[in-house]
Formats: structure tokens, C-alpha cells, sequence
């Protein structure tokens, strides 16, 4: 399976502007620039986009590592915090913080732990990373 996304880019760094499109068309001529990445401008940033990868990785990769321990979520929410910074001479991404809030009906909270962390470090975007990568999580206790 392959999935696929362009950028077109005219300018130079700090004045040009890009598009981001990918063939499904959920991105379709998307802004980007300079100033969406490192000075919160208008349009989006491959860091956002990176960061929703990963939320979205996580969540459905978590439905699947609740599901082997015999729970179902009746929701989850993954927020992703993506860490871009200087390190020596060039911009790292050097981080990935996940934030979850669990709603699983009758959920043990030891297989809800185990299941985290296999999502944490089984989900494919996960694995892409080359950086720090930590997930806070809680379960909100519902009655079964």
C-alpha cells in the first residue's frame, strides 16, 4: 500500500509559498509558508501535519490493542504536540508528546496501561520517528 501527498514551493524561503495536495483531495492546493511554520501564519505546516499523523496513528492502533484485551472504546481523543528546535545547526523534530483521554466502558486499568504502551511503540507512524516519543493517558472510569 502507498500513500501519496505533493508540495509545490515558489519563492525563496522566508517570502515564497507553497501547496500541499494529496491524491485522496482531503489536501488539495493547502497554503503552507515560512511564516505557518515558524511564526503561527495562516495555513498549515508539515510539523502539524505530522502531529496529526501521529494522533491519528495512535487512536486507531490503541482501538486495536484494547480490542485483543477484550475492551472497546467508547471514545478516545489523541491530541499530538510535535517539538521542532535547533540543534546545532539545523531544526530537529526531537519530539512527539501524545495526549489521550480514554473512555472505556469496564476497562481494567493494567490492560489499559498494556495497551497503551503497544500502541505507543506499534503504531507505524511511531516507528517512523526518530525522536523522543511519550504519551500521557488517561481512563475515564465508565460503568460497563
Amino acid at each position: 500500500m502507498q500513500r501519496k501527498a505533493s508540495a509545490v514551493w515558489q519563492g525563496d524561503l522566508k517570502s515564497g509559498k507553497g501547496s500541499l495536495s494529496t491524491d485522496t483531495g482531503t489536501l488539495k492546493s493547502t497554503p503552507y509558508s515560512f511564516s505557518a511554520r515558524f511564526e503561527n501564519g495562516a495555513g498549515t505546516n508539515p510539523e502539524e501535519l505530522l502531529a496529526a499523523a501521529h494522533a491519528g496513528c495512535f487512536t486507531m492502533a490503541l482501538s486495536a490493542q484494547l480490542a485483543n484485551r477484550g475492551m472497546t472504546a467508547a471514545k478516545l481523543e489523541t491530541s499530538c504536540a510535535i517539538t521542532l528546535e535547533k540543534v546545532g545547526e539545523a531544526f530537529s523534530i526531537t519530539k512527539s508528546h501524545l495526549d489521550l483521554t480514554a473512555h472505556v466502558p469496564g476497562a481494567d486499568q493494567a490492560k489499559f496501561n498494556e495497551a497503551v504502551k503497544a500502541a505507543e511503540t506499534g503504531c507505524p507512524v511511531s516507528k517512523l520517528y526518530k525522536a523522543e516519543i511519550s504519551v500521557s493517558a488517561k481512563l475515564v472510569a465508565t460503568a460497563a
